[in-house]
């Protein structure tokens, strides 16, 4: 397959007077002449003549991706980050300061859990890669995901161990974990009491879920 890529300059307006329009572009002609024109809204044939007389490429009522922000770009930046940090070498060594925990029955797996997959284990869960949307973990024991899930956990075991995306759906011990505690951070989940103690790894604070 053979493709290119542009980046394309866009201005985006609505006609309320088509007297100033025209206007606005007769005189900033030169300026958007390389330009992508979108308009929203109602356009007249009237204008759609004056826009091909001057050349001008447009579009009408179309919703065109806007460029991220750079907060956006630092919170992408940041979970990458996550990831890379959060290596094999840490998640053994989790696994070694909760080694009180953990059952006798572990599992260790490095693949990726893609889509409409679904593992059912029995024991504990070591998983060195990631779980994507569409995908199901169940596990009787603890589980440790080293990589960012954004498929569904249910986590019956002590403990677990993750970083979640919006689209995850993470279920400890019958209660459903909201998201927001589990994003871009490795987080160990505990049930202490019966309560469930989200604790980030690599930062030192708490958050309750329950």
């Amino acid at each position: 397959m053979q493709s290119n890529q542009y980046s394309v300059k866009v201005f985006e307006t609505t006609i309320n007077d088509e007297i100033e329009f025209k206007e606005f572009f007769d005189v900033n002609h030169t300026l958007f002449k390389d330009h992508l024109i979108l308009i929203q809204g109602e356009m007249s044939d009237e204008i759609k003549c004056y826009l091909e007389d001057k050349k001008l490429e447009y579009l009408q009522n179309m919703n065109l991706p806007k460029g991220r922000s750079r907060k956006a770009l630092e919170k992408e930046i940041q979970l990458l980050e996550t990831e890379s940090v959060v290596s094999k070498q840490i998640a053994e060594a989790e696994l070694k300061k909760l080694s009180t925990k953990l059952q006798n029955n572990l599992t260790v797996l490095d693949g990726m859990v893609r889509s409409g997959r679904e593992l059912n284990i029995d024991g504990d869960l070591l998983l060195l890669n990631r779980v994507n949307s569409g995908a199901t973990i169940n596990t009787t024991g603890n589980l440790i995901i080293t990589k960012v899930v954004e498929g569904a956990i249910r986590c019956h075991g002590n403990f677990m161990m993750l970083t979640a995306s919006p689209k995850a759906n993470i279920v400890f011990n019958g209660v459903e974990v909201e998201n927001s505690l589990l994003e871009d951070r490795l987080n160990r989940v505990e049930l202490k009491n019966n309560e469930i103690i989200i604790t980030p790894v690599l930062k030192k604070e708490i958050n309750w879920a329950l």
